[in-house]
């Protein structure tokens, strides 16, 4: 869990980075159930994956998992998974208090944009199954590194004109807190993930902004 006792500065925060899985789009048992079959097909204990998959790239997670295997055999596991996760959008919703946290963003002017481990198509789907349009969405495919590399959220405040010291970034994940605390910017945690603003959902950030003078 990464936390620090820095305090959040909501007056200060001109736009917000949120990450998609388990914090604008419950998707978990979408989720488990993909790397399940995936452990089945590749023969791989499923105890191993639980700690590693959260907030990384099934790419990543299999590179963890397999830190010897050769990039092309690499290249096909992490595709299988992928095509795993494109056909099972069964229970995917909207997490709590995401419509009432882009309402209120929205009012006030706030720029935002959606910053995600899965690749585009996924994310794509994902996102319209739950019913959001993300202004900008930053993928896998935009960067180099993945989280919990910061370069994924200095390139959507990069997008968006805002300096990442004035982001606030949303995370469930302990590899996304750490991304967006080494990209400069104050972390709302979600799920007691730790992060400068722990948070029980979307709608009690929503209050906290539309409260804001």
């Amino acid at each position: 869990m990464t936390s620090t006792d820095r305090p959040v500065a909501l007056d200060r925060i001109a736009a917000v980075l949120c990450d998609m899985d388990g914090t604008l789009v419950n998707s978990d048992a979408a989720v488990d159930r993909c790397w399940d079959r995936w452990c089945e097909l590749t023969g791989t204990p499923r105890e191993r994956v639980r700690p590693i998959a959260p907030g990384l790239t099934s790419r990543a997670t299999i590179r963890q998992l397999f830190p010897d295997m050769g990039e092309a055999e690499l290249d096909r596991s992490a595709q299988l998974q992928l095509e795993l996760q494109y056909g099972d959008l069964a229970d995917t919703v909207v997490a709590v208090g995401a419509h009432r946290l882009i309402e209120v963003m929205t009012e006030r002017g706030m720029p935002w944009a959606v910053v995600t481990s899965a690749d585009r198509r996924l994310a794509e789907v994902r996102l319209r199954a739950a019913g959001i349009v993300a202004p900008l969405l930053v993928t896998s495919e935009d960067t180099a590194l993945g989280k919990p590399s910061p370069d994924c959220y200095l390139f959507a405040a990069d997008k968006l004109g805002v300096d990442p010291t004035r982001c606030l970034v949303i995370e469930d994940a302990a590899a996304g807190v750490e991304a967006g605390q080494a990209a400069g910017a104050a972390v709302a945690g979600l799920r007691g993930v730790g992060g400068d603003l722990p948070i029980p959902d979307l709608g009690y950030l929503a209050q906290l902004f539309a409260s804001r003078p």
